[in-house]
C-alpha cells in the first residue's frame, strides 16, 4: 500500500481553508452574483453558490470514510447544497441519490456528465510510462483509490487467472487519509500514484481495464480507457451501467468467478476485444469536456442573471 504524499494532504487542507475563509471575502469585495465550486463543497459564509456534487457516497456508504471527513461532508457539504442556487451532478444515478439521501430540491439539481480529454486516444504512446514503471509483461489495469467502495480485494482471483496466461493485473492509485481501511488485493501489483500525464499511455498499453467498484457516481476512468481503445470490464452497480452503456462487460463486482471470466475474455479473446474496442471508442466520443463546459457555462449564466448582486440585496 502506498501512502498519500503529505504535501498533497497539506495542499488539500489549505485549499479548503481558502475556500471557506478567503473566497467569500473576495466574492464580497467583487460584489459577485454567485460562486461556482466544482468539488462537492462551497463556502458556507456565501449565500449564492452553485456547486458540483459528484455523488452521495458519504451518505450511502458512510463507513467507507473517516469520522472527520464524514462529519464535514455530510454536515457542511449537504448544508451548502440545500441552500445553493443550483447543484450540478454527473449522472442520473447521482441525481436520484442526492434527492433521496440529501433531500435536495429536484428543480435545482442539474445533470451534466463529465468528459474525456483529447489526450486519451489509441495513439497515446505506452512505451515511456511502461519503461518508467517496469511494465515489461502484458497487463490489465485498474485505477482506484484504496478504499472499501473500490472493492480491490475482489480482484485477487482475477490476478491469479491472468497470471496463468502471463498477464499482470496492475493497480494505479493510492491511499487517502480520509478513507477507512480496505481489504487488500492479493497478487495485484501496485504502481502507486501515477501522474495524470502518464495515464493515456498507461491505458493504451493495457490489454483491458477493470473497475470492480461497488459505488461510482460516474466512472470517468472507464470512459478514458474506452477512448484509448482499451476493452473495459465494469461493475453493474451505481452509475457505471449508465456511463458505460453497452460498451463494457458489466458484471456483479462481488461475484469473483463472473468478474474473472469477464476480464479474461476482455484481455484475451480477439473477437470480444475487437467488439469492445469499437463500442468503447464510439461511447467515449459522446463525452467531451467542451460539451461539459458549454452546459455548465449556460447554467451559470442563467443562474447569475437571476441572482441579485449583494449590493442590490443590501440596499
Amino acid at each position: 500500500m502506498v501512502a498519500q504524499p503529505r504535501p498533497r494532504a497539506r495542499r488539500r487542507a489549505l485549499a479548503q481553508a481558502w475556500e471557506q475563509v478567503a473566497l467569500p471575502a473576495q466574492a464580497a469585495r467583487l460584489d459577485a452574483r454567485l460562486v461556482f465550486s466544482p468539488a462537492n463543497l462551497a463556502p458556507l459564509a456565501w449565500p449564492r453558490n452553485v456547486l458540483v456534487m459528484h455523488d452521495a457516497a458519504v451518505l450511502r456508504e458512510p463507513e467507507a470514510y473517516s469520522r472527520a471527513y464524514r462529519a464535514w461532508h455530510a454536515g457542511a457539504g449537504i448544508a451548502c447544497a440545500r441552500r445553493a442556487l443550483g447543484v450540478i451532478t454527473v449522472s442520473e444515478f447521482s441525481r436520484r441519490e442526492l434527492i433521496e439521501l440529501a433531500g435536495l430540491d429536484p428543480a435545482r439539481l442539474t445533470v451534466i456528465p463529465g468528459g474525456v480529454d483529447g489526450r486519451f486516444s489509441p495513439e497515446a504512446d505506452p512505451a515511456p510510462v511502461a519503461a518508467r514503471l517496469g511494465l515489461s509483461r502484458p497487463y490489465v489495469l485498474t485505477i482506484a483509490t484504496d478504499d472499501p467502495r473500490k472493492n480491490l480485494a475482489k480482484l485477487s482471483p482475477v490476478a491469479r487467472a491472468l497470471a496463468q496466461d502471463g498477464i499482470e493485473l496492475v493497480w494505479a492509485g493510492d491511499r487517502r487519509p480520509y478513507f477507512a481501511a480496505a481489504a487488500q488485493a492479493v497478487g495485484v501489483r501496485s504502481l502507486g500514484y501515477v501522474d495524470d500525464a502518464d495515464l493515456p499511455g498507461l491505458y493504451a498499453g493495457a490489454r483491458a481495464f477493470v473497475l470492480a467498484s461497488r459505488y461510482e457516481g460516474f466512472g470517468l476512468t472507464c470512459l478514458e480507457a474506452m477512448a484509448c481503445g482499451t476493452p473495459v470490464v465494469a461493475a453493474d452497480r451505481g452509475a457505471l451501467p449508465e456511463t458505460c452503456g453497452d460498451a463494457a462487460l458489466l458484471v456483479d463486482p462481488d461475484d469473483g468467478d463472473a468478474l474473472t471470466r469477464a476480464v479474461v475474455i476482455a484481455a484475451g479473446e480477439a473477437a470480444a476485444r475487437g467488439a469492445l474496442r469499437a463500442a468503447g471508442l464510439r461511447r467515449a466520443a459522446g463525452f467531451s469536456w467542451e460539451r461539459t463546459a458549454g452546459l455548465v457555462d449556460a447554467l451559470l449564466s442563467r443562474l447569475a442573471a437571476a441572482a441579485a448582486p449583494r449590493s442590490a440585496v443590501d440596499r
